[in-house]
Formats: C-alpha cells, sequence, structure tokens
C-alpha cells in the first residue's frame, strides 16, 4: 500500500533534520563549539588585573556561603551522608575543571537549592521505602544522568528545546528558587528551636534577621549620598553578604554571648574525609547496587538531567546577554558535555553535582564590568532647567577570560584541609539561614513576578498606561495569580514523596504554554506579558508569522524551528535573540522591550 503524500511529507522532514546543518546532526554543535574553543581559549589567560583578582574574591564568597546553607540542610536530610566537606568539595571541583575546559567561563557552577530538594526526597525514598543505599543508588543516577547530557550534547538539544522555552516557565522556576531559599531559612530556625534552650534560640533569630537587614543594607550602599569615598561604597556593596556573615559568625562569640549554645555546621577538622561516620574515602561502591535498581535509577538520573539542561542552559545564556557586551565566539554544546562528565565523576566521587546557579553567573558578569577607553554613546538629557544636552556615556563590557573563574573555585577547593574546616565549623546554622533569606530576596527582587503582584494591590489610577490593544489590566493580574499558584503547587510537590518529579512538571509547562494559554488568554495579554527566554519576540508571533506565509504545514524554519545557529560570537548571538529571561537573570537587560510597557525590574 504506497504512503500517502502527508506521510511520505513528515518523513522527508525527520530525515532531513539528520542531514548537513540539519538541527539532529550528530555533533553539530559540538564541532563548533570546539572550533570556537580554540579561537578563544589562549586569550582567556591573558587578561588579568585588579579588577579580575577582586571578582574573584567577590564571587568566592557568593559561591561558598550559600554553598554552606545548603550542606547544612544536607547533612541533616540526608541523613549525613552529604555535609559541608562534600559541598565544598564538589564546588571547588567542578569549578576548576570548568574553569579550564568549558567554551563560557563566564557560568558559575555551585550546588543549587533545586537539586538538594531532590536529593533530599530520593534520601527519604532510598532510606523509608526502597531500604537500599543512598550514595550507591545516588551514584548510577547521576552515572546515567551523565551519558544522558552527553546524548543531548550530540544531538545538539539546545537548539530543538530551549527555542520553545519562554520567559513564563523561567519565572515560575526563578519563583521557586526563591521559595526554597524562603523555605530552607525556616528550616534551620526551626532545627534550632528545637536544639537549643530559649535564650541561644533568641540569638539564633538575632542572627538570622540580622545577617539579612546587615546584607540587604550594605547591597544599596552605592546608592548612599557620597558621604563615603566612590570606591568604598562600591566595596561595601560588592561584598555585603560576606561583611554581613563574618560579623555576625564573631558575634556569637564576644563577651557573654560566648557561653550560650550554638548550632554549628558539622565539618570533619580531623583528616581529609567524608561526613558520614564509618565512611573513610571519597568513592562509592556503586557496582554493589542490586541491578533491578541499577535500571531504577535511569528514573532520577532522567529527572536530573532534565533540571541540570534547563538550570545550566539559563545560567549560559544570562551571563553573555546583550548588555555585557561579550565578543568572544561561545557554545553550549560542549559545556553540557563537561557537566555530563563532572556529574558521573561526583557520583562516583560520593559528593553531590554542581551546576550552573542563576544568581550567580549575572553577578559574576556585573563585577567584570568596566569602560571601555575612547568608546562612548550618547544620551540625550534635560536639567534642571528644562534645557536638553547631550551627553556620552562610556560604553562597559565585562572582562572575559577565565582568571576569576579558576580563582574562586580553587580557594574553594583549599577548604577541604582539615584547618580551613575547622574555620567553617565556627559557622552558627542561624547565620545561614539569614543567608537564605539574603539570597530569596536577591532573587525575588528581579522577578517580573513581584512586579505584576504590586500591580494587584495598587490603585488603577497609578498604574503605568497599557497598550493599545489591551483595554484591562485583570487579565494580566490573572495570568500573574496562575503563575503564583502553579509555583506554589510544585513546591507543595517538592514536600511529598512525589517531590523528585518537580523538574518533570516544570518542563511540562512549556507546551502547556505554548498548546493551551493561548486559548486562555488573549493573544494580545500574553503577547504583553510573555515572550521567547531564548530568542526576541513570542509565540503569538510567530502563529501571525506562519499565518501569513500561508500555511501550517511548513514552518518558516523547515521540519525543525532552527536549522543552524552560529555561536560565532556572542553579539551575534544576540542579534539574532538569544536575550536572557527576565524571570531568571539577575542582570537582565533594561534597554531591551520586546512589547511596550512590559514590565521589568
Amino acid at each position: 500500500m504506497p504512503k500517502s503524500p502527508r506521510a511520505s511529507t513528515w518523513l522527508s522532514k525527520i530525515a532531513s533534520a539528520f542531514h548537513k546543518d540539519g538541527a539532529l546532526r550528530p555533533f553539530r554543535l559540538l564541532h563548533q563549539d570546539l572550533t570556537n574553543f580554540g579561537k578563544r581559549y589562549i586569550s582567556d589567560w591573558t587578561v588579568f588585573n585588579q579588577l579580575v583578582f577582586a571578582s574573584s574574591v567577590y564571587v568566592f564568597f557568593t559561591n561558598i556561603l550559600p554553598g554552606l546553607t545548603f550542606a547544612s540542610d544536607l547533612y541533616v536530610l540526608t541523613g549525613q551522608n552529604w555535609g559541608t566537606i562534600e559541598v565544598v568539595f564538589s564546588t571547588g571541583l567542578c569549578g576548576v575543571i570548568f574553569s579550564l575546559f568549558s567554551i563560557q567561563p563566564l557560568t558559575i557552577l555551585g550546588v543549587t537549592g533545586p537539586f538538594s530538594v531532590l536529593a533530599e526526597n530520593i534520601y527519604s525514598l532510598c532510606n523509608d521505602s526502597f531500604g537500599i543505599d543512598f550514595l550507591q543508588f545516588m551514584a548510577w543516577s547521576l552515572i546515567h544522568a551523565g551519558w544522558m547530557h552527553f546524548l543531548l550534547a550530540i544531538f545538539n538539544a539546545h537548539d530543538w528545546t530551549m527555542l520553545y522555552v519562554t520567559e513564563f516557565s523561567c519565572e515560575i522556576f526563578s519563583l521557586l528558587n526563591s521559595i526554597i531559599y524562603f523555605h530552607k531559612a525556616f528550616q534551620e530556625l526551626q532545627r534550632a528551636h528545637a536544639d537549643l534552650d530559649i535564650a541561644s534560640f533568641l540569638l539564633a533569630i538575632i542572627g538570622a534577621v540580622g545577617t539579612f537587614e546587615l546584607a540587604l543594607f550594605l547591597s544599596y550602599a552605592d546608592k548612599w549620598p557620597p558621604i563615603l569615598h566612590r570606591h568604598l561604597r562600591m566595596g561595601l556593596r560588592e561584598y555585603a553578604a560576606a561583611i554581613s556573615i563574618i560579623f555576625f559568625i564573631g558575634i556569637p562569640y564576644a563577651g557573654e554571648l560566648h557561653q550560650l549554645g550554638k548550632d554549628r555546621l558539622y565539618t570533619s577538622s580531623q583528616a581529609f574525609r567524608p561526613t558520614k561516620p564509618g565512611r573513610e574515602h571519597f568513592y562509592v561502591r556503586f557496582w554493589e547496587l542490586p541491578i533491578g535498581w541499577v535500571f531504577a535509577a535511569l528514573i532520577p538520573g532522567a529527572i536530573i538531567t532534565v533540571l541540570f539542561f534547563f538550570d545550566h542552559e539559563i545560567s549560559s545564556i544570562i551571563c553573555t546577554i546583550k548588555r555585557y557586551g561579550t565578543k568572544k565566539p561561545t557554545g553550549y554544546a560542549q559545556d553540557i558535555v563537561l557537566l555530563g562528565i563532572t556529574t558521573a565523576l561526583c557520583g562516583v566521587l560520593g559528593i553531590p553535582p554542581a551546576n550552573g546557579l542563576l544568581p550567580q553567573a549575572p553577578l559574576h558578569s556585573e563585577s567584570l564590568m568596566h569602560d571601555v577607553p575612547g568608546e562612548f554613546t550618547e544620551e540625550s538629557t534635560t536639567d534642571k532647567h528644562g534645557i536638553e544636552r547631550m551627553m556620552q556615556k562610556p560604553i562597559q563590557r565585562v572582562y572575559e577570560q577565565r582568571w576569576s573563574s579558576f580563582l574562586h573555585a580553587g580557594a574553594i577547593l583549599t577548604f577541604i584541609c582539615p584547618p580551613l574546616q575547622l574555620v567553617l565549623g565556627l559557622t552558627p546554622t542561624s547565620v545561614l539561614a539569614g543567608l537564605f533569606i539574603f539570597m530569596g530576596q536577591q532573587s525575588l527582587s528581579v522577578n517580573p513576578i513581584l512586579q505584576r503582584t504590586f500591580w494587584m494591590i495598587t490603585a488603577p489610577s497609578e498604574l503605568p498606561p497599557l497598550p493599545a490593544n489591551l483595554r484591562s489590566y485583570w487579565p494580566v493580574h490573572a495570568y500573574t495569580l496562575f503563575e503564583i499558584v502553579m509555583t506554589v503547587v510544585i513546591f507543595i510537590v517538592t514536600l511529598t514523596k512525589g517531590g523528585p518529579a518537580f523538574p518533570i512538571i516544570i518542563i511540562a509547562l512549556v507546551p502547556f504554554r505554548l498548546l493551551a494559554m493561548g486559548h486562555i488568554w488573549n493573544k494580545d495579554v500574553l503577547r504583553y506579558v510573555d515572550g521567547w527566554a531564548c530568542r526576541e519576540g513570542c509565540p503569538e508571533d510567530d502563529e501571525n508569522r506562519e499565518q501569513r506565509d500561508g500555511g501550517e504545514d511548513e514552518p518558516p524554519n523547515g521540519p525543525w524551528p532552527i536549522e543552524e545557529v552560529s555561536h560565532e560570537s556572542q553579539e551575534s548571538d544576540m542579534e539574532k535573540g538569544v536575550p536572557g529571561s527576565s524571570g531568571v537573570s539577575m542582570g537582565a537587560d533594561p534597554d531591551k522591550s520586546d512589547h511596550p510597557g512590559k514590565p521589568t525590574l
């Protein structure tokens, strides 16, 4: 029986995807990334100055301190299998590997909040339901995740996944991160309440709130009146979290407060060995796990792959958005292969894997921004007398180099030494709870959901004007409420035995946004509040373009949304539409606005 013309057409489309420059052509993006890697590698080591060193110190504190907070939580909720030394070892080791071999060294790696939640749920299942060894099962999960990362890179997953992600999913993911931070802070204080007497617990409350308030206060130092020198105010802003942490670590040891009890991080200060008593070496006898559970580990392995791929891709994108002015060639597939290697390695070593950090990556780029000598842009300003003047503003660009990533990761790795572990052991967990609150606030403050939530309680007369094609704010409010409800639902799932599946729910939001939300909200509303995360425009613009081109059977770019993406330089990527999602970017591009009046922070 002859094949129908329609079936034949789709078969030819699928086959064409594997042809030269096709979306599924194996190793296409890897070959491109390796070529670009060779073009930039030597020059990445030729840039070093005071600003690069200051950035290394800054990123060191913004990476290791949140890592310590997760270490405290993992120590309790994984049965002491993972603690401070495991988190520090993973963060330093993976960071050094990426600083040496990644194609985008501006990306910062560390143990993330979503993975901590996932690991805690997997431990609960292994210990309470399955009755198997957690580290062996996790090792196989991470090994499976490693080869799945290889497949994603080989078949150019960046081209046919991230192009479908919109800011809707990114904003929910960012809000989920903020809620996880706040919840972790509450858990730390809850444990302090159970372990300490009332006086010590009140001191813990003061330490947590004080850490948050002092860090928040200093983070706005550059906006203070010019009482202090500008460079001093900039330094206070950049080291706000570090100053606050060090100050409130010392307070409980001063005077009579020294006599009060403290709930501190557990560290192994006697020797370089794992946290769990009875475990002597940093490797896991994963081959002893029964074969049935080896195959069962495919499920959490796939979930970890989805979480890490989505997290790392977004992190790589937002640290190279247009406002940072990156010029060197970049890519994604090579880093996904490297992420697969480090993930599997961490599984064998019995330590938590590290991947791209969303708050820290753009902070790294921000700390490397500098004025380009001899390059200016003209801006029109109006003075207090109403006279319009043209002023020259220096163009800023990020230093693209590997030193800041290498130095900060290497410094973190040194803290696996017993004497420095002893220093970490002085840290009260209540102070880390304050840091959790600060990190949650920093993540939430740049999420457009927060701004649109304020709009819901703002008098209608005070709201910014809507575009002409929108008559009311009510559909916008409904959209925002739906995002909040979905985030809360996903967070509740993380607290149940089904918690390990929460990354699948986040990924499921992508097809839901593309296929269902257009039937619930008007297209003009969706065009106003949402857009593609990795390219310009929004899904509704693409639908209109397809209708104008006369047919839904043949998309504008053939059988797949894109045939080839060049990463010769990040600037050309930006011209093709690879901005950072405003929902997850600490450094979202304020100059870019796909939709007039679109909310930004």
